[in-house]
């Protein structure tokens, strides 16, 4: 076989070179890098919220179950604890279950990758110790990432960890971190946002998705969609999506003419909805209509409309095979162009990423014509 300097002679298991000198060398293959294990703590206080600490934990502990199911001998890539405030092991939670953690704040050793601060009655009631709040401050030092779900961000904010940060919280807290910590820049709008390495998200559930954005920062979109699929959850809802919903929003007003415009609206998405043709629907003069929705719902009758058309193109985005085109035009857009405009400043995300992110989450239905 003719050679060349640096080419390879042989094409097997082991491969054979000349090296710039012209001697033989011989590359072996590498053996395939095994991920470490990343210890995740999970700190809770008394009353803490459940699912903010136990949705959170299970995401993680089910990315470790699923990868060591796939590439047996493997080293778990996660450990996962979760951390007491008190001098007890034993937390009893909001709802009254009682947990016995596996450590208490005052015991860890050894490194930490990521630590999460869950929320809570006692941290929302400023019941924490400075003890708590002076080794948060110094952990964070040394872990990779560091974090909070719910009213965990107020426990961070007593750190100083979110001054001079983006920062989120449950929407009925946001008022008060805000207050009460004029340094953060608190944004009560989305699920979750990261500020470098300082995670902060919104209530309850959104505690999940900050976990599967983290296991997807870690090993990939490919595992994350697994586990969102196993525990029948979305992969992952972006961080910029907001806290709110529109539909809900108008569920909750006391006005039952209000109240039924929701579902009108909801079939004649392709008109344009303006304020004489809402107005005309309910039987108002169009600047009563318009002082009365502002008031009940806390939002202009036109920035309403666009958030249930958004929610809607969401829908067809996920469940069906329809064109940009024909979901633009069926939701009110007129143009995938407009349509994509207020996708980026709602959403913080296209409608082509979206479509991409999340349909394949379900199975896909093509709507009949």
């Amino acid at each position: 076989m003719k050679s060349r300097k640096g080419k390879c002679l042989y094409n097997n298991k082991e491969r054979r070179f000349l090296n710039r000198r012209g001697d033989l060398e011989i590359a072996r293959p590498k053996e395939p890098v095994q991920p470490g294990t990343r210890r995740v703590l999970l700190v809770a206080a008394p009353g803490t919220e459940i699912l903010d600490l136990v949705g959170p934990f299970q995401v993680f502990t089910r990315a470790a179950e699923m990868f060591g199911r796939q590439n047996p001998g493997s080293r778990p890539i996660y450990s996962v604890e979760v951390i007491t405030t008190s001098p007890q092991r034993s937390v009893v939670t909001n709802g009254g279950l009682r947990i016995a953690a596996h450590n208490t704040f005052r015991r860890v050793r050894g490194e930490i990758d990521t630590l999460l601060i869950a929320g809570g009655s006692a941290i929302e009631n400023d019941e924490i110790g400075v003890e708590v709040v002076q080794w948060i401050r110094k952990v964070a030092r040394r872990v990779r990432r560091i974090g909070s779900v719910c009213t965990g961000a107020l426990l961070l904010a007593r750190t100083g960890l979110i001054d001079g940060r983006k920062a989120t919280t449950h929407w009925n807290w946001c008022a008060l971190l805000a207050r009460k910590y004029p340094r953060a820049d608190v944004d009560p709008d989305p699920i979750f946002i990261r500020d470098e390495n300082v995670y902060t998200s919104a209530g309850v559930t959104a505690g999940m998705d900050l976990a599967l954005a983290l296991v997807e920062e870690d090993h990939g979109s490919r595992l994350a969609l697994q586990v969102a699929r196993n525990l029948v959850l979305y992969l992952r809802r972006p961080g910029g999506q907001s806290q709110f919903s529109a539909a809900l929003a108008m569920q909750l007003t006391d006005r039952k003419p209000l109240r039924e415009l929701e579902s009108w609206v909801l079939d004649n998405l392709s008109k344009p909805l303006n304020v004489p043709m809402l107005a005309e629907r309910v039987a108002m003069s169009p600047r009563n209509f318009a002082r009365v929705f502002t008031k009940e719902m806390k939002t202009t009758p036109a920035k309403f409309v666009e958030r249930l058309r958004v929610e809607a193109a969401r829908r067809r985005l996920e469940e069906s095979l329809n064109s940009m085109e024909t979901i633009a035009q069926e939701c009110g857009f007129g143009t995938v162009n407009s349509m994509r405009n207020v996708f980026q400043r709602t959403l913080r995300i296209t409608p082509g990423h979206y479509r991409r992110h999340f349909r394949s989450m379900r199975p896909v239905k093509r709507r009949r014509s």
